[in-house]
């Protein structure tokens, strides 16, 4: 059975950094990509950013790039999403999602706020 479980959500004042973990188990995770999204109140879930599985290669949404940064340790079967310079409009639930052949999986998100 897949499952994603992420951590890492808090509170954070405007400008500080946070690290989220997404630890992934029930299947082999190095073959398929993982991503990030996240959902703020009255918004759609959007992507955050992605990594492909093999490769390693990341996108990320224009209103985090150069701010975040996700990776992945496929020895551990982890994914992280890492960020800093945080804003207000950051505030949201961060799911952990990856594609397992021809379905998908989520996490149950983890709440980040930032807020002085």
């Amino acid at each position: 059975q897949v499952q994603l479980v992420e951590s890492g959500g808090g509170l954070v004042q405007p400008g500080g950094t946070l690290r989220l973990s997404c630890a992934a188990s029930g299947f082999n995770f190095s073959r398929y990509g993982a991503s990030w999204f996240r959902q703020a109140p009255g918004k759609e879930r959007d992507l955050v950013a992605a990594i492909t599985g093999p490769v390693g290669i990341t996108n990320y949404a224009d209103s985090v790039k150069g701010r975040f940064t996700i990776s992945r340790d496929n020895a551990k079967n982890m994914v992280y999403l890492q960020m800093s310079s945080l804003q207000p409009e950051d505030t949201a639930v961060y799911y952990c999602h990856a594609r397992v052949n021809l379905r998908t999986y989520w996490g149950r998100g983890t709440q980040v706020t930032v807020s002085s």
